[in-house]
């Protein structure tokens, strides 16, 4: 039978359209055929999987255990080929960087073409966590390196090597009493911070790093934040706090996205709070010269961020 992958695809694509004719198009396959995939996938759990009396389709309580199956295959596929890969081409070094997926999508474009220019063989594999969970995938030597912020923050036992960074914001939207009409960036000064900080948030999760920090600064100031909403993704607490949930504080990479929004951005001091990128690597170890070409080629980037 069709593999997870393979399947997930035909369910969504079934999902979206609610007919199978119009399904099996998409899919470039026959109607006749996408039906009887549906029959022998029903056959083999007993039980329905998808509720075709009303529209649009949707997956029966059986049809979401399933579907969570085909997923979990699908992710352990995709590991076990991760895992089987310095076997299968042992040509290729595989070079395995934990990181925030907020913290790569900048970092990341502006080092890898640099090191893939250098070593064409290399396959990155990308490991995406709290800082937490990283720093454990090193120590336990799950992963060859780290990308962060906050270096102050990781734990012993690590090469740190820090390059550039960015200063963090309050965002502002436009249904606080805060709000200043036909600006963008106000004066560090011009707001007091401690009483910001007293209105409703949106945050990240305890475990992020950006997290962490903005707890320092609820300590400084002896403020018990009222948190509205929190999110694992800071690119979703910035839009719900640009769409009026609440205040939040974030980082130029992320806010320079949202700039031509109606928000202030109120600049917190660096010497308050500020990120900086960090490569850390697992002390008194043997590293490939791919590795040392990569720390190399972070500490040498422009990283510095800023928004205006």
């Amino acid at each position: 039978m069709n593999d997870a992958e393979e399947l997930l695809h035909d369910l969504d694509m079934l999902l979206k359209e609610s007919n199978f004719t119009k399904a099996a198009q998409q899919l470039y396959i026959s109607q006749p055929y996408l039906t009887q995939l549906i029959k022998r996938i029903e056959k083999k759990v007993g039980a329905k999987i998808i509720n075709r009396d009303t529209k649009p389709f949707s997956l029966t309580e059986a049809g979401l255990i399933y579907y969570k199956y085909l997923e979990n295959v699908s992710y352990n596929d995709q590991q076990l080929e991760r895992k089987l890969a310095q076997f299968s081409h042992p040509e290729k070094e595989v070079i395995k960087i934990g990181i925030l997926e907020s913290l790569g999508s900048y970092l990341l474009p502006e080092i890898l073409p640099t090191f893939l220019n250098k070593h064409p063989n290399a396959e990155i594999q990308l490991f995406e966590a709290f800082p937490r969970k990283t720093e454990r995938r090193l120590l336990n030597e799950e992963i060859d390196c780290y990308i962060g912020q906050t270096p102050e923050a990781i734990s012993r036992g690590f090469d740190v090597y820090t390059n550039g960074g960015e200063q963090y914001y309050i965002v502002i939207p436009a249904n606080s009493k805060y709000f200043q009409t036909d600006k963008f960036i106000l004066a560090e000064d011009e707001l007091d911070i401690k009483e910001l900080l007293e209105q409703p948030l949106v945050l990240s999760q305890p475990e992020s790093a950006i997290r962490h920090q903005i707890n320092g600064l609820f300590q400084k100031y002896n403020v018990t934040p009222k948190i509205v909403m929190e999110s694992n993704s800071v690119i979703t607490v910035a839009n719900l706090a640009v769409k009026g949930i609440g205040l939040t504080i974030s980082s130029a990479s992320i806010l320079k996205r949202l700039q031509h929004l109606p928000i202030n951005l109120l600049p917190i001091n660096r010497n308050l709070l500020m990120i900086k990128y960090f490569i850390a690597i697992k002390q008194d170890k043997d590293y490939s010269p791919a590795i040392t070409d990569l720390v190399k080629i972070f500490r040498d980037a422009k990283l510095e961020q800023s928004i205006h």
